[in-house]
């Protein structure tokens, strides 16, 4: 098997989580965070829309971690976003990181909303 390193350029991958926090780019974040290509910033998980539908010109797909186990969202935050012409993927926390690793090392526009585990 060939292995290939991965290169972000100038974007923040996740480099682990861990009980109530993230590390994204080399830096500890506590608590649900929101990370895209270019930014990271605390989340003020799902009841809020508000913060990931300010990324609306910027990103097509917001994966959502929902913690250490996949669960519903609320219908007003997906619908919010849908409107907005983002898509919404729902996975767990540690799902969504991989994912989201991957596609940014594609150069997709995408982000990530993440509960802790």
């Amino acid at each position: 098997m060939r292995l290939t390193e991965i290169t972000y350029s100038e974007a923040r991958p996740i480099d682990g989580y861990g009980p109530g926090f993230f590390r994204v780019g080399g830096r500890v974040m506590q608590g649900a965070v929101l990370v895209s290509p270019r930014s990271s910033q605390g989340w003020g998980g799902l009841d809020d829309a508000a913060t990931p539908l300010a990324l609306a010109d910027r990103i097509d797909v917001l994966f959502v971690g929902t913690g250490a186990e996949i669960a519903h969202l609320p219908a007003g935050f997906r619908r919010t976003l849908e409107e907005a012409g983002i898509g919404v993927e729902v996975m767990n926390s540690p799902a969504a990181c991989r994912t989201y690793n991957v596609l940014l090392s594609e150069g997709r526009l995408i982000a990530v909303a993440l509960l802790p585990v």
